[in-house]
């Protein structure tokens, strides 16, 4: 059994503590919290499982790395704390742990990483023998590892298209959702994730990973973005009030430019209500859903929804993430101590989960 601790408890810290569970070859010994409200509580209180598993969270992470656990799946937030959750991931690396993570988002792509981030990593590798591979969903495995697969189906290929289409009134991050994406604000507010360069910033890494695995050469990589108005005001469950005439449906295209032309694509089509741009691409169906779009000969379409959570699909899919990560754990334990991306570290069969007594 390879001891696990999970970081972090939040929307995707409780799915990675399901997940450590359900494997059969880890075992959770140690949850890592920054809240002063969750420290003492059981891990399967705070990751929703109904039952207890003895394993009392803490906010002292120094002690439970002390412990040297082998694997840490570092769920903490680092959208607004990127330099802290390297950090973080960096302290870990040094104590000989392997780390999987979706926090850190320049490492999707490890080759292409910025330099001086690339050579920390590298630099407490050497020093303490651990491992890091960092994937999600979107960016993640529904930008590479799912096109990629659906790619050897095809004979020719002209475009390779990546798509998250999605409500976000789903989303259980209104912070995010209002503020870094913009649903809500007027027209004329900047939001941070939609500003130049930064979605490249998040998702260029996957389309530079992709035309690698393909051996295409990218000439450039290219942004678009459009944002549409609210008809009328529209309330959400969890969010409450959205009002006529703010944001309210975002769509942009992160764009891999080969011989000229946009040949591997990365597209977000988010809404805060369905009625916003009805005319831009809509799941089958429900909050949303991911979609590989192969265009060439066959064309191919495939659409994953995931729900977890009584049915959200936002939940659905971090959970997938989780299960990306935890699944690497045991492949990366037996690996060579390293840097890893998502051509390196496969996906593999669900040995030993299709049925396990409770």
């Amino acid at each position: 059994m390879i001891s696990v601790v999970v970081w972090g408890t939040g929307n995707m810290g409780r799915l990675a503590v399901r997940s450590v569970e359900a494997h059969p070859g880890l075992r959770l010994t140690g949850v890592i919290v920054h809240d002063p409200a969750k420290v003492g509580r059981d891990a399967g209180d705070l990751a929703g499982l109904g039952r207890d598993l003895g394993v009392a969270a803490t906010a002292d992470a120094g002690a439970v790395l002390a412990a040297r656990p082998q694997a840490v799946v570092y769920a903490a937030s680092g959208d607004i704390r990127p330099d802290d959750a390297l950090a973080d991931v960096l302290q870990v690396i040094r104590a000989g742990a392997v780390v999987v993570t979706p926090a850190l988002y320049a490492l999707y792509d490890q080759r292409g990483a910025p330099p001086e981030m690339r050579a920390q990593v590298l630099d407490a590798i050497a020093e303490g023998g651990g491992s890091l591979f960092a994937s999600g969903v979107d960016p993640g495995w529904g930008n590479d590892v799912l096109p990629l697969l659906v790619s050897g189906l095809a004979g020719t290929i002209d475009v390779v298209r990546c798509q998250e289409i999605f409500d976000y009134s789903a989303y259980d991050q209104p912070d995010s959702v209002r503020y870094l994406v913009g649903m809500g604000q007027p027209m004329d507010y900047e939001p941070p994730m939609l500003a130049a360069t930064v979605p490249t910033m998040v998702w260029g890494g996957q389309v530079r990973l992709m035309a690698r695995a393909l051996g295409a050469e990218l000439d450039e990589i290219r942004e678009t973005v459009d944002r549409r108005p609210l008809d009328a005001t529209i309330t959400t469950a969890s969010m409450g009030d959205f009002e006529k005439g703010t944001q309210g449906a975002v769509r942009f295209e992160v764009q891999g430019i080969v011989a000229g032309e946009p040949r591997i694509v990365v597209e977000h089509v988010t809404r805060i209500h369905p009625s916003c741009a009805p005319d831009w691409p809509v799941p089958p169906d429900g909050d949303g859903a991911h979609r590989v779009v192969i265009e060439g000969v066959p064309r191919i379409e495939v659409t994953v929804e995931a729900t977890d959570e009584h049915g959200n699909r936002a939940a659905g899919g971090n959970a997938t993430a989780a299960g990306r990560l935890v699944n690497a754990i045991d492949w990366l334990v037996d690996a060579e101590p390293g840097l890893y991306d998502a051509l390196d570290v496969p996906v593999r069969p669900a040995v030993g989960k299709l049925w396990k007594a409770p």
